[in-house]
């Protein structure tokens, strides 16, 4: 029962690895692994009726990522396709631990911890998390 929880809780989109991603030895560079997980959770967002221009134009709200931990396992390379996913793993009053993944199949190509906050738009100081939103976010 536990593993259908933390599925049905694991939001899931794909990309495909372009020559743009990969390079010079043919394999993803590290830093695009950060792109890959920052358009999987600007997708959970907006999955979740929350997308970034919405809360920043209609409550001055935005997210920043606050920390990153990565770790790098296998070398993904061009035309792979990998399925990121995007899972809460701790909620806070301002900010959140999202766990992300990047699979090829069953293999895991990198991991990480994504330590987001919720910050005014306007002077960048952390704000609550609006209420709505937590509610739909299972930790």
């Amino acid at each position: 029962m536990q593993r259908e929880e933390q599925r049905a809780r694991t939001f899931s989109w794909q990309v495909r690895v372009y020559y743009e991603d990969t390079d010079f030895g043919g394999v993803v560079y590290y830093a695009n692994y950060l792109r890959f997980f920052e358009r999987a959770r600007t997708e959970w967002l907006r999955a979740m009726g929350a997308d970034h221009q919405r809360l920043a134009a209609e409550q001055g709200l935005v997210f920043v990522v606050r920390r990153a931990e990565i770790n790098f396992v296998r070398a993904a390379r061009l035309d792979d396709l990998l399925e990121i996913t995007v899972e809460p793993a701790e909620k806070r009053l301002a900010s959140m631990v999202l766990r992300q993944r990047a699979p090829r199949g069953s293999e895991l190509m990198a991991g990480a911890l994504i330590q987001v906050a919720c910050v005014r738009r306007d002077d960048y100081r952390p704000v609550a998390i609006p209420p709505e939103f937590l509610e739909r976010i299972q930790a």
